[in-house]
């Protein structure tokens, strides 16, 4: 019995993890579809163009933390 109860377990175990990995966001056998609508496109444009002008705005002077140290 203890046998069983050790082999029942290990398969437990090791069957888990490969069952979690297609749980994930649209990884699964239930993806959403790939098709986006005009609405869906237009805020992501409007997203990327954000995300574009708040980069732009960083600036490009390297920082030194230990510059006065010396």
């Amino acid at each position: 019995m203890k046998a069983v109860v050790i082999a029942l377990a290990t398969i437990v175990a090791v069957t888990a993890p490969a069952y979690s990995q297609g749980r994930g966001k649209g990884g699964g056998r239930h993806a959403p579809s790939q098709q986006q609508s005009e609405e869906q496109k237009k805020k992501a444009a409007e997203a990327e163009k954000a995300y574009q002008s708040a980069i732009d705005k960083i600036p490009d002077k390297k920082f030194d933390p230990w510059g006065n140290m010396r």
